[in-house]
């Protein structure tokens, strides 16, 4: 038996100090005190005399006495139900699985009883314990404090949120931005408002009803993830591409119908499957790790045991601002003052117009085969802060990485391959025939559609050798995603669909029956009504798109809402379905770029979205906050942000003289409607047949997926055959999937993450587990924050005002290379010349 464990003696537990906040004084905390026999009260620093506080706290994992245990026959079943759900997951420690075969095995009560209290009782993750408290304590959160700031953030984050999308750059205000904001605005709303108890007929309510405290603070939180967290609502893109690119308009009625039923679809979806996604241990949500630490930083300002963190004595809250501060004034450098830092391509400054070495050191259109950056934004800018994500995850990731994207693109590119000697190694434009940018203008008929004589006469497509890879490789993460999904987790999924009387609940599932449930036909009362609503969307406007094309899309998100979902909630790595989904529209419904934008969006969004509701359930299911209040507090804020989304789009529109044109004034030049835009003609129009199959160049990608269908097959059987080999941390749809933003992301951004990931993830959790389970995740909220407050002053105040940075060769001479460029081109053709094939 590992000595972890102790299994030597009855096990002692050690005092426990939980701090909570007294939601009966305004301005003070609860300190609950265990030594081991029980919990008792004391009043907190600041708070005067001791209140009584309702705490629910768990006796097993902080203590197992003889009354407590459980018989061998009854510890051993519930210690097997554990393995079998665990065997697969790459988050257990191998060391837990190996004590509790050993324990089993030899029949050793205190032992069984010791695991089930800390793996079965208890969260069996570090990364669980370190962030999520493991009781629950009593707070009001349903005040009219919560949702008045919860509205005004939900308000502003969301109206800004569309405003900036239009805008190139674009800026995203997340929802780590309202966890910092909202918390003075809530403190200070305890210190103005009186405490007084209001009644209007049977209504009574009361404006401070104690202390701001992180329930409340989390229901804001959950509202912004709901309305704004991911930035603009998908949908936006739509109405840019209608309105900004092709010139017509639907009105209101479309816009209303259109936002309120893609968003809600994906709320109903992720109100049912809630079973496999929210309630498991399992299922951990990486990123709301930090959330979670982030919240209890705020409203814990105790300083740190300095034996159980390597030393560190310094509150988490004053580490918070320490490293909020610094992130907040570096950005100010790679952000402003010397750009060079960004992309720190350093070999490319020695030979600015040297072709092969941009492409092969190049970090923005290059491999980056020395990846180098001082910027948060090139690391976190597409992945999220490697500081979330399990070292397996980012492991998996890099594999993929080096195979695909610097040996197999290397391969493809340097040997000439779908003539790559005339494009770039990576950017994520499309190309015509003369090099240059394709001009979908040119084969557009004024009905916009395809002109198939203007097409014959103009030019196929060509992508540079990462961004068709990358089409490649999304087929294959599509089919192993699926795969994996069964095989390494099929068990569990079916143990969840018959586990009615919450058998393998962990403790914070078994917190949350306290409260009242929410009814599974509350989200059919929302799906239902809004399938309805999609179609009336396709029928009351003239999309082109077809009701068994609507009902296939709903089948898509809903059959790969579970493995994906289930993946990004074990690596926080989320699969895109929009390539596949293009991809089918293509060939369903040619030649139709209404129905091609709509079907992506109800058959890909509504799937991500249903990822984001299941995220903050999560959450809140971490945070103990009553279903039910969460469930009004996602849906208002989701419909609100909606009609706000729409308000200020079409403000914008007749606000801004030439919006959407790539020249003006402001830079509003809504670059993702001109991406959506592009997609639906490249895929709409030109489909895929003439991309993909038959004789076509890129044919040969086709092939990727039968390969992510059996890779997957082959990881399982090598994992069973050597069990002990590591090969269970391996992951097909992440090796395929897990650089899916390449392009526009380049291998720069993921390498320098990985290599950040690895060495907090890895390096420093193993060296130094206490410093990490303390203070990882809040170092990770510091950067974010901080770089996202400089980000937005700088746009504000600087960009806005259209100021240049200052003029040296950190900003200018260091820019100037083919990779910055992206000129890095082997062949340059002449005036007048053309490449590649010679029919289409």
């Amino acid at each position: 038996m590992p000595s972890k464990w102790g299994f030597g003696s009855k096990p002692q537990p050690d005092p426990v100090s939980i701090i909570g906040e007294d939601p009966t004084h305004p301005h003070g905390n609860a300190e609950i005190v265990s030594s081991g026999s029980g919990f008792e009260l004391r009043p907190g620093s600041g708070s005067g005399s001791m209140k009584k506080v309702s705490v629910d706290i768990p006796q097993k994992g902080f203590q197992n006495s003889s009354a407590e245990e459980l018989a061998e026959e009854e510890a051993a079943r519930r210690l097997k139900a554990f393995k079998r759900s665990a065997a697969w997951d790459p988050n257990i420690e191998d060391g837990d699985l190996e004590a509790v075969d050993n324990a089993v095995e030899n029949h050793d009560t205190k032992g069984e009883n010791i695991l089930v209290g800390e793996l079965v009782e208890n969260s069996p993750y570090p990364e669980v314990r370190a962030a999520v408290r493991n009781y629950d304590v009593d707070l009001p959160c349903n005040t009219i404090r919560a949702w008045t700031i919860g509205m005004i953030m939900t308000t502003i984050g969301s109206g800004m949120n569309m405003l900036f999308s239009m805008r190139s750059p674009s800026i995203t205000i997340t929802s780590v931005v309202a966890q910092l904001v909202s918390y003075p605005v809530g403190v200070g709303w305890s210190y103005i408002f009186p405490d007084h108890e209001f009644q209007i007929g049977r209504v009574k309510f009361n404006f401070n009803p104690g202390p701001f405290n992180y329930k409340e603070h989390a229901l804001i939180v959950i509202m912004a993830n709901a309305s704004y967290g991911g930035g603009a609502g998908y949908f936006t893109d739509i109405l840019q591409a209608q309105v900004g690119f092709y010139g017509f308009d639907w009105g209101w009625g479309f816009a209303i119908l259109l936002s309120f039923t893609t968003q809600c679809v994906g709320f109903g979806l992720a109100g049912l499957f809630r079973r496999w996604l929210v309630e498991p241990a399992q299922m951990i949500w990486p990123q709301n790790l930090v959330s979670t630490t982030f919240m209890y930083t705020l409203h814990d300002h105790s300083k740190t045991d300095p034996e159980k963190c390597n030393g560190w004595s310094i509150s988490r809250y004053r580490y918070f601002f320490y490293v909020f501060v610094g992130a907040f004034v570096w950005y100010w450098f790679p952000g402003w003052i010397a750009q060079f830092l960004s992309v720190f391509a350093w070999i490319t400054w020695i030979a600015p117009n040297n072709v092969t070495v941009n492409k092969i050191f190049g970090g923005v259109s290059g491999m980056s085969l020395l990846p180098m950056t001082f910027d948060w934004t090139q690391v976190t800018g597409y992945v999220f802060s490697p500081l979330i994500a399990p070292w397996h995850a980012i492991m998996n990731t890099l594999i993929g990485m080096v195979i695909f994207y610097w040996i197999t693109a290397a391969g493809i590119h340097f040997s000439g391959t779908w003539y790559a000697e005339y494009l770039p190694f990576s950017d994520s434009s499309s190309y015509d025939n003369t090099a240059n940018t394709y001009n979908v203008s040119r084969i557009l008929t004024p009905e916009y559609t395809l002109d198939m004589a203007k097409y014959k006469e103009y030019s196929p497509l060509y992508l540079s050798t990462t961004f068709a890879l990358c089409y490649g490789l999304s087929f294959a993460a599509i089919s192993s995603v699926v795969v994996h999904v069964a095989l390494f987790h099929g068990r569990d999924v079916w143990d969840r669909l018959h586990d009615t009387n919450g058998t393998l609940d962990d403790i914070h599932a078994k917190m949350m029956r306290k409260y009242n449930p929410i009814p599974w036909w509350w989200f059919m009362g929302i799906l239902v009504p809004c399938i309805g609503g999609s179609f009336a969307v396709i029928y009351g406007w003239p999309t082109g798109m077809s009701w068994w094309s609507l009902i296939i899309a709903f089948l898509i998100s809903t059959a790969w809402m579970i493995p994906i979902g289930m993946v990004q909630a074990i690596t926080n790595v989320q699969l895109g379905l929009n390539v596949f989904t293009e991809f089918l529209i293509g060939y369903m419904q040619p030649g139709k770029p209404n129905a091609m934008m709509l079907f992506k969006t109800y058959g890909y969004i509504t799937m991500t979205q249903g990822l984001y509701f299941a995220e903050d359930m999560k959450l809140g299911h971490y945070l103990k906050l009553p279903p039910r209040t969460m469930f009004f507090g996602q849906l208002i804020a989701t419909l609100w942000s909606c009609v706000v989304q729409i308000a200020v789009f079409y403000w914008a529109m007749g606000a801004f003289e030439g919006i959407c044109t790539p020249h003006q004034s402001n830079h509003f030049t809504c670059p993702g409607g001109r991406v959506f835009f592009n997609a639906s003609v490249i895929w709409g129009l030109i489909g895929p047949q003439r991309i993909f199959s038959g004789g076509a160049l890129y044919q040969n990608l086709q092939w990727f997926w039968l390969a992510g269908a059996i890779l997957p097959v082959l990881i399982y059987f090598g994992a069973r055959k050597w069990p002990k080999s590591g090969l269970r941390m391996l992951s097909a749809p992440l090796i395929f999937g897990g650089t899916g933003q390449i392009p526009p992301a380049t291998p720069l951004n993921y390498l320098s993450w990985g290599i950040v990931g690895m060495f907090f993830n890895y390096f420093i959790r193993n060296r130094w587990r206490g410093w990490w389970m303390r203070f990882n995740y809040i170092t990770s909220a510091g950067l974010d924050a901080g770089l996202a407050i400089s980000t937005i002053l700088i746009v504000l105040t600087l960009s806005l005002t259209q100021t240049s940075p200052p003029q040296w060769w950190g900003n200018n001479g260091a820019l100037e290379t083919m990779d910055y460029q992206d000129t890095a081109i082997s062949h340059v053709l002449g005036e007048g010349e053309t490449f590649g094939l010679t029919s289409w």
